[in-house]
């Protein structure tokens, strides 16, 4: 295959480079000391859907946007709001996955970092100090009123880069977040994560990587 042409690295958040559902189980197990490991899982999922409609029902125009800090609390909604508060606090305090640290600094020392997500830019700051995330610049969609795979969330990296849509390479360990990004002209690389949403047999990205690890050295980091 011959040699990616970009200037910059994107990168997906949530689930890329930290594992949001092992921060929620936390904030669960904290906010409930012993709760069952179905009860625990029962709650995650009930989160997972209520933030997947809602940033679909804002992609299909059925919701006004709002941001990802409002959807947080009420996917949190257990009723008493110190319970609800906590919640979503741990939803910008999630773990990165054991290369993610290492990874981004390896590559960072060759091309210039964009982090791309759908989390809030509060959220993103917490994020960022928790995990120890190395951006040279960190996007919220918020600054679009929307959610990827809207191409105007995609359009703030292309934009802030200043280059061609195809100098930049989306990295995610997301196939819908991928395609949304070739959408507009933006090279691709799949990361395999155990919380991602896996290539189909139909998707065709530039690069297909194991990890962090990985990816930088098909980007002939060394």
């Amino acid at each position: 295959m011959a040699e990616l042409k970009i200037d910059a690295v994107v990168f997906d958040v949530l689930g890329t480079l930290v594992d949001e559902p092992a921060g929620l189980r936390a904030g669960i197990r904290a906010l409930t000391p012993s709760p069952d490991a179905a009860g625990t899982e029962r709650l995650l999922l009930l989160w997972q859907r209520h933030i997947e409609r809602e940033q679909r029902r804002v992609l299909d125009g059925d919701r006004p946007y709002v941001p990802g800090d409002l959807l947080d609390r009420e996917a949190a909604g257990v009723g008493d709001p110190a319970a609800v508060e906590a919640l979503a606090r741990s939803a910008r305090r999630l773990p990165p996955w054991p290369d993610t640290v290492a990874g981004l600094a390896r590559i960072a020392g060759r091309f210039p970092l964009i982090g791309l997500s759908n989390a809030s830019r509060t959220a993103l700051l917490g994020l960022n100090a928790h995990a120890g995330l190395r951006w040279h610049q960190a996007l919220s969609a918020e600054d679009a009123r929307t959610y990827k795979p809207d191409p105007a969330v995609y359009r703030l990296a292309v934009t802030v880069a200043g280059v061609p849509p195809e100098r930049l390479l989306m990295v995610a360990a997301h196939a819908w977040d991928l395609r949304g990004a070739q959408a507009l002209g933006l090279r691709t690389a799949y990361v395999a994560r155990p919380v991602g949403d896996p290539p189909t047999p139909s998707d065709r990205f530039d690069l297909y990587a194991e990890g962090l690890a990985d990816l930088a050295g098909q980007l002939g980091v060394s």
